[in-house]
């Protein structure tokens, strides 16, 4: 086999700043974790109450366990796994500034036998259904709810043909109930042999499902700026009524996320989504009207829309004709897929030949211009000094960085101010310790709602806070 080595120069290629973060106190870090062990949470002084109390759904076999299980988020962890990355747990008083306890009289023992029914995903949806409904009565002596489940359900979590999913089933139900939950499963979670990290996913998730708010991003400069995510998807039991999924992060910081589920109707090809003017216009509405709910009717200088198709002409003026009173608009696409790898050389010495590959990847946040209008954004790589005694941290581990491909499909000003939004909204994952996602949060939970949608029937086409979904 012969191999062709084409030899071609691409333009120069800059490299991003690691966004910073904003904690308690007044506090900043890049590092998520450390950040919260230093600083406490951004909410710390505002969250209003002195403990989050848990309600609990589970088994009869499974209670005792789990109940020992939550109390453990209270103690002290040392890193057990990913030394480089996790810091000490220092308990979640010492972290959040509140107590995590557990609801009286809010602890629901589901009945042995369930999934031996005749059809065992429906039984235990049923169930937990039924439970939650009961929980409502008590609904004001709790503040989140915890579902603690058996290892021997995960063969009940989904179905052989996909059309069920009982995480998408719960969260659902739960929603419009204005009930945020938390599944936790014996195996992946009670069964965790590294507590220290369990301890800082679980507490995170815990604290931002309770209304706490554990960072935000720290910006000193276009502060007047919202995002907003779309998605698609078929509302789950239909073949023919056509959703679109709006993920918002409505701040420059990354503050008042909402979703909007809105269905469009029929006439939409699923096999390539796009939007006519008026149904991207009426879609795009609703996040104007939700916005000026939240900020006394003012609109944001800039807007920025992200979605991971191709906008089409028409899309982008349905944006604009319902954005018109900002001063700038862009429509973003941010594709995860794409054939570019990239490898980091160091440049030899005169003299002493070529270029050699360096000892670690790319680094995270090079933006390599394709164009004026798109580039390839490495959101995974080497960050330097995010590892303990401020070395290198490459979260990817193993494998080759494989970069985003942004593009400005509308909009003007420099393609680094784009990709520096994509860069800094991956570190706004409240449901995740890891210092970032693959994605963007306004794709990745537009992308989550689009998935609950596809398995459900009765999700309300509504507006929801984005931790009824995380």
């Amino acid at each position: 086999m012969t191999i062709q080595v084409i030899d071609s120069r691409l333009p120069p290629h800059r490299l991003l700043d690691e966004p910073l973060l904003a904690f308690g106190n007044g506090g900043s870090d890049k590092h998520p974790l450390r950040g919260l062990q230093t600083h406490g949470p951004y909410s710390r002084d505002s969250f209003g109450t002195a403990s989050i109390r848990f309600a609990l759904i589970t088994t009869t076999a499974l209670y005792g366990r789990a109940r020992q299980f939550l109390g453990t988020l209270v103690s002290q962890h040392r890193p057990t796994d990913r030394p480089k990355y996790v810091p000490l747990y220092p308990g979640f008083k010492n972290v959040y500034g509140v107590d995590l306890a557990p609801a009286d009289d809010s602890g629901i023992q589901l009945a042995p036998g369930i999934a031996n029914a005749p059809d065992p995903h429906f039984a235990i949806a049923a169930a937990l259904a039924q439970a939650i409904r009961q929980l409502t009565a008590t609904r004001s002596s709790w503040d989140v709810l915890i579902v603690a489940l058996p290892a021997a359900w995960r063969q009940w979590r989904v179905s052989s043909d996909g059309a069920f999913d009982l995480h998408d089933q719960m969260k659902a139900f739960a929603a419009p109930l204005g009930i945020p939950t938390q599944i936790v499963w014996e195996d992946k979670a009670i069964s965790f042999k590294h507590p220290c990290s369990l301890s800082w996913r679980l507490s995170m998730a815990l604290y931002a499902k309770a209304g706490g708010t554990p960072w935000r991003l720290h910006r000193t400069a276009d502060a007047d700026v919202a995002y907003v995510g779309l998605s698609y998807a078929i509302r789950g039991g239909t073949s023919d009524a056509f959703v679109t999924c709006c993920s918002q992060v409505f701040d420059a910081d990354g503050g008042g996320m909402d979703f909007v589920a809105y269905d469009v109707g029929q006439g939409v090809d699923l096999d390539n989504p796009h939007l006519t003017r008026d149904q991207m216009r009426a879609v795009m509405s609703r996040s104007v009207r939700l916005y000026q709910d939240r900020h006394a009717g003012n609109l944001p200088t800039r807007i920025v829309v992200h979605k991971t198709t191709r906008f089409r002409d028409e899309e982008v003026d349905g944006v604009f004709d319902a954005w018109d009173a900002c001063e700038e608009v862009e429509c973003v696409r941010v594709q995860a897929s794409t054939p570019w790898r990239g490898v980091r050389l160091v440049a030899a010495k005169p003299g002493q030949g070529p270029s050699q590959p360096a000892n670690w990847p790319v680094q995270r946040g090079t933006l390599q211009f394709l164009s004026g209008r798109d580039g390839l954004l490495y959101v995974n790589g080497t960050a330097p000094g995010l590892a303990a005694g401020n070395g290198n941290f490459y979260q990817g581990a193993k494998s080759i960085p494989s970069p985003l491909l942004v593009t400005r499909d509308a909009g003007s000003g420099p393609l680094e101010r784009t990709a520096d939004d994509v860069l800094a909204l991956t570190k706004m994952d409240w449901n995740n310790d890891a210092l970032y996602d693959p994605l963007p949060v306004t794709i990745k939970y537009s992308q989550t709602l689009a998935r609950v949608i596809g398995h459900t029937r009765g999700l309300p086409d509504a507006a929801y806070p984005y931790r009824l979904f995380m």
